[in-house]
């Protein structure tokens, strides 16, 4: 069983990519019942024929009961420059999903989809005490993909020919490994000119989101998607995740975007990526930023 725990636009974008796939059950889970009960009714519109999975709505948190993923969508606040921004309101919020994780669903694998999910995957890991092979960030895997369609516009091929990720923070100090990017099968060869400017409009890709149409609905949506379907289905899948580091590319203590191999258990095994010098840098100025924001946690709640 899949648990969503917020029915907004990507919680119900989410719903929508689960139901129709007829992946697993699903429970949507949200503060306003009537909107999780209007969200479970169009999701069980979209089933395949002959599905046998069940899609409900609540208010309820009991219902995630024996959930095997649960994808944690809710928010508050708006973002104007920094991600950072919806501490004040997104570590409560969590804080209290937290305690509902550990009544009724202390097996389940949890997919962070709230902002700034670095920040908040850390935050799960520390209050529910969960293993860190069980709590995932998606973020870096929608970054991910955006680096594919700016680097397939630049290069003239199609994103699907694209490969290549991006790790660190889900935010301002991301860093695009471009030094393992690939077109083709073959290894990129463009300017450091350009690079630049492909790392600053991947960084700001968000604003020309919420400029042209309010947020990132459906990138996000399939991305956490595919780690679900990872999860319930227990197919390896590579992807940039936020993970807890315990020594891998030299950092521990903290959640950040590396390389992950997703199974059924969540995280099956951290790759470690050759990084260049620049890369190596520019992560650690990402580690740090996730550090300083770690370190203001407590004033918004006790760990």
């Amino acid at each position: 069983m899949i648990s969503i725990i917020g029915a907004g636009r990507v919680g119900s974008a989410i719903a929508f990519l689960v139901g129709q796939s007829g992946l697993d059950d699903l429970v949507i889970v949200n503060r306003s019942k009537n909107k999780a009960l209007g969200e479970a009714l169009d999701v069980n519109n979209t089933l395949p024929e002959k599905s046998l999975i069940s899609v409900m709505g609540t208010d309820d948190f009991s219902k995630i009961k024996n959930s095997d993923v649960v994808i944690i969508t809710v928010s508050g606040g708006v973002i104007k420059e920094d991600r950072a921004e919806l501490l004040p309101f997104n570590v409560p919020i969590v804080s209290e999903i937290c305690k509902n994780l550990a009544k009724y669903a202390d097996e389940a694998k949890v997919i962070v989809v709230t902002n700034p999910i670095d920040v908040l995957a850390y935050q799960i890991l520390e209050q529910t005490k969960f293993p860190r092979e069980r709590v995932i960030g998606m973020g870096s895997s929608l970054d991910s993909s955006r680096f594919h369609y700016l680097l397939a516009k630049e290069l003239g091929v199609k994103q699907g020919q694209i490969d290549g990720l991006v790790i660190g923070e889900h935010g301002s100090t991301m860093v695009p490994l471009f030094s393992n990017a690939k077109s083709q099968g073959q290894k990129i060869n463009i300017s450091e000119k350009k690079t630049d400017e492909i790392t600053s409009e991947l960084k700001n890709y968000w604003k020309y989101l919420v400029a042209y149409k309010e947020a990132s609905v459906f990138g996000a949506a399939k991305n956490t998607f595919d780690i679900a379907k990872s999860i319930v289905e227990g197919k390896d899948l590579l992807a940039s995740a936020s993970v807890y580091l315990d020594g891998e590319y030299g950092f521990s203590g903290f959640s950040m975007g590396v390389p992950v191999v997703f199974s059924k258990n969540g995280v099956k095994e951290i790759l470690q990526l050759p990084l260049d010098d620049k890369e190596t840098k520019l992560l650690k100025i990402s580690a740090k930023k996730i550090s300083d924001d770690i370190n203001t946690l407590s004033t918004y709640y006790q760990i």
